[in-house]
């Protein structure tokens, strides 16, 4: 990779690659660092990585350092999810999305964000998450099944 390659990385990736951050981690600073820590990669295995490739190689590198930050996260301190009640059509849904979504294991919260948000293929996960095809999808199944029932409890919406 040329580095007017990589700056288009840069200029093409950076906001989806942050929303992801974002997602899997939970916290904007977090986010940032694994972004931040993503094109460091990115930039240091330039020679080896095509331009074509460099999209699912941020993901993927992404992907990992969230699973990380969660893990050292774990250690230290439990998440306690806040009791807020919902009613159907107020503004708040994307909190309510959101508080679902936290209740996803991280590699769950990974495979929904990489194919319900950022629009991956079966095969393009895989390759991001080092699973396979069908591991995606059985995991990716469960992890809506969870969702779903999160979200359709009473006490989630009243």
């Amino acid at each position: 990779m040329e580095v007017n390659e990589y700056n288009l990385c840069v200029r093409e990736w950076a906001d989806a690659l942050f929303r992801f951050a974002c997602k899997c981690t939970g916290q904007a600073g977090d986010a940032q660092d694994v972004v931040q820590n993503s094109f460091e990669v990115l930039w240091q295995k330039r020679k080896d990585v095509s331009f074509e490739k460099g999209k699912a190689f941020l993901f993927q590198v992404a992907y990992n350092q969230s699973v990380d930050s969660f893990r050292k996260r774990s250690k230290v301190t439990y998440k306690d999810i806040p009791e807020t009640s919902f009613t159907p059509g107020s503004p708040d849904l994307k909190k309510m999305l959101d508080r679902a979504l936290s209740q996803l294991d991280e590699q769950a919260r990974a495979l929904v964000l990489l194919k319900d948000y950022e629009g991956y293929h079966y095969d393009e996960i895989g390759e991001i998450t080092g699973l396979t095809e069908a591991q995606v999808k059985v995991y990716l199944h469960r992890a809506r099944k969870v969702l779903k029932e999160y979200l359709v409890s009473v006490e989630n919406i009243i």
